[in-house]
This record gives structure tokens, sequence and C-alpha cells, in this order.
């Protein structure tokens, strides 16, 4: 408990002027990360004033992952000619190594979210992977996935419009969104519909159903190769005249994507998804209008659009702290981050996470998972809390923190500063007179006030 006794020292030490205050650097770790930051982490951002503490979060964005992958995310699939050939004992052989290659995946991401040295990185590919939605249960083959997540993790914080061509490309996502059956003559609509609805302007926002209909038409031959990476079939590919968002022409899909690029609603529809991600679950309409035009004179650049998030008054609100429920990855990672117990099995931590609605790799549908109030139901929250009390009373977890006299640095943590610390805002249920260290801690992490960020 090293780092609990640290914030003691932390909220004694008078910072510089201006400098950012302990519940401010609090608030932007735990919004950008899993979980209570480390003290560490707040004692880093303490010196600087407010700004620069934003720049050095997002100067430090590496979505490189250093948890090595499975030994199988560049092998090819099997060509469909030897796949015909093989038993109904061979198929269901097959079915059942990518199943296990699927649970494989979910594994190393948990392994790299408790591990990683640069959780605003691993938020960014989490959200993207929401807002891009592709699944293990329908695309079936856990190296388009693994091959998908690079690509949100090349543009976790680059550029949106790049992003997007680079999506419209991705294997995982052409055959999540049938893209192998949309050929001239019989368009496909579902990823033209997504594009539109999800992805760029928001559902029913400044588009018709004979938009979805031509852009379909523009991206027919867009397909994937016999080695599962992207090729255009210029053969299914519908080479007539489109009209889509009042201009006509013969448009293939990057024609499609300049003209939503050029969309002023494109922008605001990705800073509200972002808005909601990180500041609070109601956008203020005229900052977000504001942010969308500073997102959109950058040429789609996501840092200054991050950035200006961050720095917006509706994050820096007081009130807006601890207004956001955990996800339940926030809720597992940032629980095992917070008391050090990242040496827990990652197999476990997915089950977790799929029992408690948040199965990565596996969103439920198209539009990713609902968030906000839908975290937590009538199944979900006993399941939390029978897993912090399991955290907070088992033997293996104490015996592991209080070695070396754990324990008594515990107990010199002032039980002020442990609440600040553990909890976003005021708990629920105040603690008992006098209570503190062990006891504590084991009081704040079964209050409700501890399931929100």
């Amino acid at each position: 408990m090293l780092r609990l006794l640290a914030a003691a020292v932390v909220l004694t030490v008078a910072p510089p002027a201006m400098a950012v205050e302990f519940d401010e650097a609090r608030h932007l770790l735990a919004r950008t990360g899993f979980g209570a930051p480390t003290c560490a982490e707040i004692e880093a951002l303490r010196p600087l004033d407010y700004e620069t503490a934003v720049d050095r979060l997002l100067d430090g964005v590496d979505a490189t992952p250093t948890t090595p992958p499975p030994r199988w995310i560049d092998e090819p699939p099997p060509p469909p000619e030897l796949r015909r050939r093989w038993s109904q004992d061979e198929r269901q052989a097959f079915r059942r190594r990518m199943r296990e290659r699927g649970h494989e995946l979910k594994v190393w991401w948990c392994r790299e979210m408790l591990s990683t040295r640069s959780p605003l990185a691993e938020r960014l590919v989490l959200f993207w992977h929401g807002h891009f939605t592709s699944s293990l249960g329908k695309v079936k083959w856990p190296t388009a996935l693994y091959a998908q997540q690079r690509v949100f993790r090349a543009h976790a914080l680059g550029n949106f419009g790049q992003l997007l061509r680079a999506i419209a490309r991705d294997p995982a996502m052409l055959v999540y969104l049938d893209g192998l059956t949309n050929r001239v003559g019989e368009p496909n609509e579902n990823f033209a519909r997504e594009l539109l609805e999800l992805f760029t302007l928001g559902e029913g926002r400044g588009y018709s159903e004979s938009d979805i209909q031509e852009a379909a038409r523009a991206f027919t031959g867009w397909t994937v190769s016999r080695r599962a990476t992207f090729t255009f079939d210029h053969r299914a590919h519908d080479g007539g005249v489109k009209s889509f968002l009042g201009r006509r022409g013969r448009f293939d899909g990057d024609d499609i994507i300049d003209i939503l690029l050029a969309q002023h609603r494109l922008a605001v529809h990705v800073t509200e998804r972002l808005w909601r991600t990180f500041v609070s679950e109601r956008p203020d309409p005229a900052e977000v209008r504001r942010l969308a035009a500073v997102f959109r004179d950058s040429g789609y650049k996501l840092r200054p659009l991050l950035k200006g998030l961050l720095m917006s008054a509706a994050f820096r609100d007081p009130a807006n702290r601890g207004t956001m429920i955990k996800s339940p990855v926030d809720f597992t990672i940032g629980t095992l981050r917070l008391l050090h117990l990242e040496h827990i099995e990652p197999m476990k931590i997915a089950r977790l996470n799929h029992a408690l609605g948040q199965d990565l790799f596996d969103p439920p549908n198209v539009k990713g998972w609902p968030g906000g109030t839908a975290w937590i139901t009538t199944a979900t929250l006993p399941l939390r809390q029978q897993v912090l009390h399991r955290l907070t009373r088992g033997a293996e977890m104490w015996r592991a923190r209080m070695a070396d006299g754990g324990a008594d640095k515990l107990e010199r943590v002032p039980p002020e500063v442990l609440t600040r610390l553990v909890l976003a805002v005021p708990p629920a249920e105040p603690p008992p007179a006098g209570m503190r260290g062990r006891a504590l801690l084991g009081h704040l992490l079964l209050d409700p006030a501890y399931q929100l960020k």
C-alpha cells in the first residue's frame, strides 16, 4: 500500500500556484484511464498547470501493445478448396479451435489493459472498437479481429478520415456488415447503412434511404481475398452514375467517404460520441458545435478534439465528477489496477466482463454496447458487489497486499486521503468514525459511489 501512503504526502505538500489540484488530477486520470489512478500518476501532474497536464497525457499515448500477442495472429485462413474436403469432425475441430482462439484474444487484451503504461491508449482503442463494431460471433476468424484492432491502434489519436478509409477496407468489417455479398445488381445495404447511421452522420441525420442505396452501389466490389485481405473485384462493382447527398457521379467507395467528410454533421456526430465517453451522458449542444468546428478545421485530427474535450469547462466542472457509471471493463480492470492484483488470471477477467455485459471483441450488435445506466441491472449490480466482497475479504488478496508491513502502512494513510483517492465523489454511506486502513478500503469499495467515475 505504498502508493496509498504516498497520497498523504501528495496532499500535505503545497503545490505551486495555478498547479493542478489533487481532485482535478484524479478526475482527469480516472476518466482517461481505468479506475482510480496511482498517487505517483497524480503527483506527476500536480506541479503542472492544467493545459500542460492534458498535453502530457496526450503526449504519452502509445497504442503499441507491450503484451505479446497470440502466436497465430498472422496465420492465413485455410483455402476454400481445402475446407470443402474436410470431414464433419474436421469442421467441428476447426470451429472449436476458432472459439479457443477467440478466448485467447480476449485474454490477451485484458492482460494488456492490466499492464499498460498508457491507459488512455487502451481507452481509445476500446472506444473505436465500440464505434466501428465487429464481433467474433459473426466474423468467426480471430485473426481478422486482431488485425482490425491494429487499425484502431494505428489511428487511435490520429486522423479520423484516415481511420474511416482504413475501416471501410477492413476484412473483419466487410465480413461483419456483409460486404462479401455486395455486388452489382444485388447491392447489400448493411455497410452503407451503418456507415451513415453509426459511423459518420448519426441515425436519421441528414440522409435518406436513397442515399443509403446509392452508397451501397458505390461500395460494390469491395471484398475480401482468399487470404483474408482487402481486395477490389472490378467485375462485382457497379460503375454507373449514383446520386448521393446532393452530388451526382460515377462514385466508388472512396468518393462516398470524401462526400461524407465534407458534411458538417460528421464532425458533430463524432464529437458527441467522444463527449459521452469522456465528459458526460448529456452533450452540451453549443460546446459540441464549437469543438466540432475545431475538429473539422483541423482536417479531422483527433488529438485537437480530445484536447478540447478535456480542456472544456464541462469536463473540469466538479459537478460532472462521479456522474458516469463504470463500464464492466472500467470496473474490473480499474479495481485490479487499484489493488495491484494484476497477477489474477486474465481468463477470469474476460469471463467476468462477459457476465457483466461487456464481452470484448463481441459487442451485442452493430450499435456496440449501450453504456450508461444499461451497465447496471438487477443481475449485474449484485455480481459487481459479489466480486468486490471476494476481493476485499479474500485471504489471497490480503496476503499479497499486506506482506512486508503493508497493513501498518495502510493504517497510516489518513482516512480522508484514502477516500478521495478511491472514490470520485463522497461515499453514499459515510464510514463509521475511526475506521481506517484495510477496513476503510473495504468499506469504500463496497460503497455505491465506487460504481461511478
